[in-house]
């Protein structure tokens, strides 16, 4: 008998190029796969998703995706087929890997949907050139190398500029635009290094042509459709991850439309594609834009193809949302040889897959940028992609949908009246809207910012209309007429009470009164061709209003927006579990988010989805719009991160319900002066410190309290603008940075307390207190929490410490009032072993990053007993007891994932303000292997024998001796800068000394280049302008040659235990269901 079992390749960590998408598109195909009567196995190194949920799959392993592991688990489980297409790059590169190897002919496992063959034709530069051309498709100039000279050859042949594309690569890793000779040195030599088969391909540059990219589906019988066609605002040259995208196309005729759609079709049949996949052409740019070039390009043809993701890709979650076609659901079904004709479209109920999706709004995604947390990072766009996330926004026309999509983005520039605070360039830029929207206004117009950009006339033309409605706005009153067509065109109340000076309160009782009210309609992916059933609504200013409001008792969950630094995919899992759990509860659930790429945002999560922007207009219009009288219906906002919290104050001031705990409880929590109160009341201790608005005020505290001082802004996520200040000139340097962008905000002055960081999430219902697990953070305190390795359960707290964390848990959840969840974050300082303080550093009330990990470690499924706790049931009645749970015989540890690598300029120091992409997770009943497989999950490696490299500050240097006999025992060979080798070598141990850059040739970053160093443990550093120098030097050689590089004491120590399992145990998996 056949075995029924598939496994499923996830993506792994959020990183830059490969997002949230894949936890959707992966959620999706369990869901699918399950429907058809299959047993679904998972393999996924993120805890941070629901795709890692034990509901979602049969057998789920959060375990490093590596050859070793899939190979493991395929002896243990037997599937029969495994789909490797629904994991982005990387479970298509695993995928390709294990076909490689023979592995999965070893164990009689079958490659479902595309054959490997296909992938290899699409991916493989060269192949995928030579096919084109047998299927008589325009490919550009183009030549696939192994080495720098041939690239060079091949650059000289085809004429600068020419574009570098790896092969096997995400997000254009590794790519570029080469201008020149010496451009083309550093990025081919680190795109044949970041490709899996080293290869890069030199193409001929079409910066300027149009980007337009088809979501296609072919099934088993060769059935082909396209699901959606999308037309990037940028021209060529910007990653397609970093454009401005509109579906449908704005810009094509229907002669160009129907081209690119046949050679798009004609593509994956002649692949053999089974499932989705994604195309992407150049088109030749308007009359203008080749004028301004100075080019006709008159002997090419009428496009290009540029390349073929055989896979569900980023787009497709894109396209998923903006048409409403479940296109993993489908891909799915197709790939265990299901046809299209065969399977139902969920949307109608009634009607099958095979059709092409109609639609009759417009729909405009903006990427989301990380330089809100890199402001030193290099923000020109090309074609690597930088963004973290994305939002999506939903109109009747383009310029609604931008201006809503700009609205949703979170970046404190939401309209086009925010200044940019990049210098004009022709470069573009993530501010490029901001620094066009200011040249119109300054007497620049369309056609002028047409030929300097080479975005498309409609586009810039479209944009001069916003300008031109901002001065109309401006000259006029507001009446009936200007107020209407403002609102039709997009204009957020808050935007045009900027333009009127007037409050965004104002703005709207103009609005009401005048009976100007939005009305919301469905996503339907049929333009109601067809009767849909979907419950996935966008508004805008029409007549006629289909979103009756739901009957019943019903409650409104904010999502959590895009995915970016700070707020991560863990917050969008809150979020669909608070919706599931309302159900199962016999409530309706509304759900609300910008975010296209989410499982939150998939039309059957929710019982009625609301795609707009997450602000207080938004919220109020949803608000009344389903609440049948002047009695507004409760709000959730304790899931959806910061964003949400952030609302709580405004649904306060309107008089909305919320659930759970209230405006006033959350605003104690998060004002310092009245959490002072709320702290000595519970007896819990704080550092010393206070809240400040001015400078001077802000420098007597420092110097009452000592330097250093932590300062951060009161409501922040991701730890925003927090540092750590040594000095008054350093105080004085992040006060004018920092009242910048939290302008009227206080800002918080605290003593910075070395000590052990401990945290803790826990369920309160006033009352009583639940904890699932003590968390410990390897990393001292200083570091962000997001930032730092997180174990459960905390290895190094005595039993007295336990009692005093629960007790002061206990003690703040019940005088603030909490109900439902809080995050802690608590600092054990200790003055000998059997002495210690413990300071309350902050509390977060409401979900945190750690939920998902915490929830799955433990199996105490937090946010679905947070949400009863919310319908007003008690702890004690929940089945899962109350205080500190029993801690189970197993390590978990949380790491942190960076996408720096992908960022020029900037440096990896971490500090109190996040910086980390994604998590991965890494569990054995072993300290040292549970640690060890979570440095493998995170591309960090930890190694087993070479040369590691010690450089420590002189306050660690005897604690560094006993390091240094532990690596010599674990056969390492031994190096470190001056003193370090120094102090070693006085200690019996050879240790060879190795300049530090200021130093001179043969330095640190030398050696490191060479891949000679295996381990990087560097404590030092200093204020000094070259040593600081020296240190970004050492990091950022680190990050590019993949060295495993610890910064204090505590991770060198963890690493140390690692390496010891990794020499003497086997690396063994386990599900969840066997914890």
């Amino acid at each position: 008998m056949i075995s029924k079992s598939v496994l499923v390749i996830g993506s792994g960590p959020i990183i830059i190029g490969q997002a949230a998408e894949f936890d959707y598109a992966g959620a999706q195909a369990c869901k699918s796969l399950r429907e058809e009567g299959y047993k679904v196995i998972l393999l996924n190194s993120n805890p941070a998703t629901i795709m890692t949920d034990t509901d979602i799959a049969d057998r789920v392993y959060i375990e490093p995706l590596t050859v070793e592991i899939v190979e493991d688990i395929l002896i243990k489980e037997k599937p029969f087929g495994i789909l490797g297409t629904l994991g982005g790059q990387t479970g298509l590169n695993l995928t390709s890997e294990l076909h490689k190897r023979g592995i999965l002919d070893k164990y009689n496992v079958k490659i479902l949907g595309t054959s490997v063959e296909s992938i290899e034709v699409a991916e493989d530069r060269d192949k995928f050139r030579s096919f084109l051309l047998d299927i008589n498709q325009p490919v550009p100039p183009s030549e696939a190398v192994n080495n720098y000279i041939d690239a060079l050859n091949a650059a000289e042949e085809i004429g600068y500029p020419v574009v570098v594309r790896p092969a096997y690569t995400l997000g254009g890793t590794g790519g570029g635009i080469a201008n020149n000779k010496s451009e083309l040195k550093d990025i081919v030599n680190s795109g044949i290094a970041l490709s899996r088969v080293g290869q890069v391909l030199i193409e001929k540059s079409l910066f300027g042509w149009k980007e337009i990219e088809y979501e296609v589906m072919r099934d088993n019988n060769g059935n082909v459709i396209t699901i959606c066609n999308m037309e990037n605002i940028d021209p060529m040259g910007v990653h397609t991850g970093d454009s401005i995208v509109v579906a449908p196309s704005q810009t094509l005729n229907d002669k160009e439309y129907q081209m690119l759609r046949t050679a798009s079709l004609e593509i994956i049949t002649n692949l053999n594609i089974k499932g989705g996949c994604n195309v992407q052409l150049a088109l030749k740019p308007s009359k203008i834009v080749k004028e301004s070039i100075g080019d006709d390009f008159s002997e090419d043809p009428e496009y290009y193809v540029i390349e073929v993701n055989p896979r569900v890709s980023r787009s497709s979650a894109l396209a998923s949302k903006a048409t409403g076609y479940p296109i993993a659901r489908i891909a799915s079904k197709i790939a265990v040889g299901k046809n299209l004709d065969e399977i139902t479209n969920p949307v109608t109920g009634k009607t099958f897959s095979v059709f092409e999706p109609s639609l009759d709004y417009c729909v405009v995604k903006i990427p989301r940028w990380p330089f809100d947390k890199f402001p030193n990072g290099n923000r020109t766009l090309g074609t690597q992609m930088k963004a973290t996330g994305e939002v999506m926004g939903i109109e009747r026309s383009f310029e609604a949908a931008l201006l809503k999509s700009i609205r949703s983005l979170e970046n404190n520039k939401p309209d086009l009246m925010c200044e940019s605070d990049i210098l004009d360039n022709n470069e573009p830029t993530d501010d490029r809207l901001w620094i066009l929207a200011e040249r119109l206004r300054n007497g620049s117009d369309a056609l002028e910012e047409t030929k300097r950009t080479y975005i498309d006339y409609w586009f810039t033309s479209a944009l001069e209309k916003i300008i031109d409605m901002e001065k109309e706005i401006k000259k006029n009153k507001l009446d009936f007429n200007l107020l209407s067509r403002a609102k039709a065109m997009g204009f957020a109340d808050a935007y045009i009470a900027k333009i009127k000076n007037l409050s965004e309160s104002n703005v709207r009782n103009i609005r009401k009164k005048l009976n100007i009210l939005p009305t919301f309609k469905m996503v339907d992916t049929c333009a109601a061709e067809f009767e849909a059933i979907t419950t996935y609504f966008y508004s805008t200013y029409d007549e006629e209003n289909e979103a009756i409001p739901l009957s019943g008792e019903k409650a409104l969950v904010l999502g959590s927006g895009p995915i970016r630094i700070g707020q991560g995919i863990e917050f969008d899992y809150c979020s669909v579990h608070a919706s599931i759990s309302l159900k199962e509860n016999g409530v309706k659930s509304i759900l609300i988010n910008s975010n296209p790429e989410t499982v939150s945002t998939d039309f059957d999560t929710s019982s009625r989805l609301y795609f707009e922007p997450l602000d207080s207009e938004s919220i109020l219009d949803i608000l009344e719009n389903e609440s049948a009288d002047s009695n507004l219906i409760s709000t959730l906002v304790q899931f959806g991160g910061q964003t949400a919290i952030n609302m709580s104050q405004e649904l306060g001031k309107n008089n909305a319900p919320i659930l759970g705990s209230n405006a006033e409880v959350i605003n104690l929590a998060s004002d310092r002066s009245e959490f002072e109160a709320i702290a000595k009341k519970s007896l819990v201790r704080q550092p010393a410190g206070g809240s400040v608005t001015k400078l001077n005020d802000a420098k007597k505290i420092a110097k009452k309290v000592g330097y250093p001082v932590i300062l951060r802004p009161s409501y922040v996520l991701g730890g925003r603008a927090m540092e750590i200040i040594y000095s008054e000139r350093d105080l004085s340097s992040y006060f004018k940075r920092a009242q910048s962008f939290v302008s009227g905000q206080s800002i918080l002055v605290d003593q910075y307390i070395n000590g052990i960081e401990i945290e803790v999430d826990a369920l309160c219902d006033t009352e009583e207190i639940l904890i699932p697990g003590i968390m410990q953070h390897v990393e001292r305190a200083g570091i962000h929490s997001g930032d730092s390795i997180a174990i459960y359960p905390a290895f190094d707290l005595s039993h007295e410490e336990k009692n005093a964390i629960v007790d002061a848990t206990k003690s703040l959840g019940k005088t603030l009032g909490i109900k439902g969840l809080m995050n802690i974050q608590f600092i054990v300082k200790r003055d000998d072993k059997s002495k210690f303080t413990l300071f309350v550093i902050e509390v977060n009330p409401r979900s945190s990053r750690t939920i998902p990990f915490i929830s799955k470690v433990t199996g105490v499924p937090m946010v679905k007993l947070a949400t009863r706790i919310m319908l007003n049931e008690k702890l004690s009645n929940l089945g899962y007891g109350i205080g500190l749970r029993d801690n189970l015989n197993l390590f978990a540890v949380k790491a942190p994932v960076f996408s720096m690598s992908k960022l020029s300029g900037v440096d990896t120091f971490l500090g109190p303000e996040m910086k980390s992409t994604g998590e991965v997770m890494g569990f054995d009943k072993d300290f040292g292997m549970a640690f060890a497989k979570s440095q493998i999950a995170a591309a960090n490696s930890l190694p087993t024998k070479g040369l590691a490299f010690i450089s420590l500050k002189d306050s660690h240097k005897v604690e560094g001796v006993d390091l240094a006999k532990q690596l010599l025992k674990l056969n390492f060979i031994l190096c470190g800068t001056g003193g370090t080798a120094d102090f070693i070598r006085k200690h019996g141990m050879n240790c060879k000394k190795i300049n530090k850059v200021s130093g001179g040739s043969p330095h640190i970053v030398d050696v490191l280049n060479s891949k000679k160093i295996a381990l990087v443990i560097n404590t030092g550093g200093g204020r000094s302008e070259h040593r600081l120098n020296d240190a970004i030097a050492l990091r950022r050689a680190t990050l590019i040659n993949k060295v495993p590089y610890c910064t204090n004491m505590s991770t060198a120590q963890a690493c140390l235990k690692g390496i010891k399992s990794l020499k003497t145990k086997k690396i063994t998996v386990t599900s969840l269901q066997d914890i």
